[in-house]
């Protein structure tokens, strides 16, 4: 009894503890914006990195703890993110961006969290719609059809037929963004700086709900289902309608990634949500990481970094690729959780402890 007891402490110890981490590392940033120059490239990487953390943790819930290969990730976050900048650009700013559609057939305006939240719900729609017979396929099919299926997304909202809706081929632009979570005094200069933190805050929560869904009944059923699907359905479990609505969900939180990474870039074009974005995505997920910024040169002073300069991004990832394969083959992290973590430490110290006595 006494053991189910200290058991008990300890777990909650780890968790209070990483709740704390992770309430230092926002003041962190709330600090560091007020106080750093904000073209900082800092806040650069948290901005895309909070933006690609969400999106991973999503792809993560059916790759990692469903056993769901899909590769779809980028036409999910490309419904979000048309979703989001369709119904947030301002009415008198409509025709200098549908400038050859008449303005566009959209004349009207949604708060920037209700938009989100559209175009997390838009995402899971379509998510259901190419459930019903794409979840029916298994491992490499499945990836290929999700695959395809962002391809094909991709090519639809370029066509010009949809051109009063999606404004085409031409790029989307004017709606808000990060900066405009600044807080601006009456001189108008910027009074506090929010435009790292708030997003930081909206993929924390978001993934804080996916947590909590992973660790519900619910996740104990995909769990079962990535273990043994025969065995899982002879327990009970529907593994089609868990299967579509664990689908639905990841793509419901990828278009919110989606929308983030609208307001990060300021600008929306479909040909920008390649499969190579799918990709990096999928690294993030195999490595265990939190996001990267690519494709830009890093600089320390006046001083070029060599090995950091474009065109050796792709090298960098071949070799952390190689180097996780090889030691990590779960990747950085595996299954374990920060809180587990803190248990392995506060186990060791009571093992010196002893040893010492």
């Amino acid at each position: 009894m006494s053991n189910m007891i200290s058991q008990k402490k300890k777990v909650d110890s780890a968790t209070i503890i990483s709740a704390v981490i992770v309430a230092c590392v926002y003041i962190a940033v709330f600090i560091a914006e007020q106080t750093i120059a904000p073209t900082s490239m800092l806040f650069t990487v948290l901005k895309k990195g909070a933006t690609y953390a969400l999106v991973a943790v999503s792809m993560n819930l059916l790759n990692g703890f469903t056993g769901i290969f899909s590769l779809g990730q980028a036409g999910f976050m490309l419904i979000g993110a048309y979703t989001y900048g369709i119904f947030t650009i301002p009415v008198d700013q409509r025709m200098s961006v549908y400038q050859y559609y008449n303005g566009g057939v959209v004349q009207f305006v949604l708060p920037w969290f209700v938009a989100m939240l559209l175009a997390g719900l838009i995402a899971a729609f379509f998510a259901f719609l190419i459930g019903m017979p794409v979840l029916r396929l298994k491992s490499d099919y499945l990836a290929i059809a999700t695959l395809g299926f962002a391809e094909i997304i991709r090519a639809v909202f370029q066509w010009d037929k949809l051109g009063p809706v999606t404004n085409g081929s031409n790029m989307l632009r004017l709606f808000p963004s990060f900066n405009d979570f600044n807080i601006v005094g009456a001189d108008g200069r910027v009074s506090v700086y929010l435009s790292t933190l708030v997003p930081m805050l909206i993929a924390g929560l978001c993934i804080g709900v996916i947590i909590l869904l992973i660790n519900s009944t619910f996740g104990r059923a995909l769990k079962a289902i990535k273990d043994d699907e025969i065995a899982a359905e002879a327990m009970g479990i529907r593994l089609a309608s868990h299967k579509r609505l664990a689908f639905c969900v990841s793509s419901f939180f990828a278009g919110v990634g989606g929308a983030m990474l609208a307001m990060y870039q300021t600008t929306v074009q479909a040909k920008g949500f390649t499969t190579a974005m799918t990709y990096e995505i999928l690294l993030i997920v195999v490595i265990g990481g939190i996001g990267s910024v690519t494709g830009r040169k890093q600089m320390i002073g006046n001083f070029e970094v060599p090995l950091l300069r474009n065109g050796f991004r792709l090298v960098v990832f071949s070799i952390i690729i190689m180097i996780v394969v090889l030691f990590f083959r779960r990747g950085i992290m595996g299954t374990k959780e920060l809180p587990d973590l803190i248990r392995q430490w506060q186990g060791r110290g009571k093992e010196k402890g002893a040893q010492v006595k």
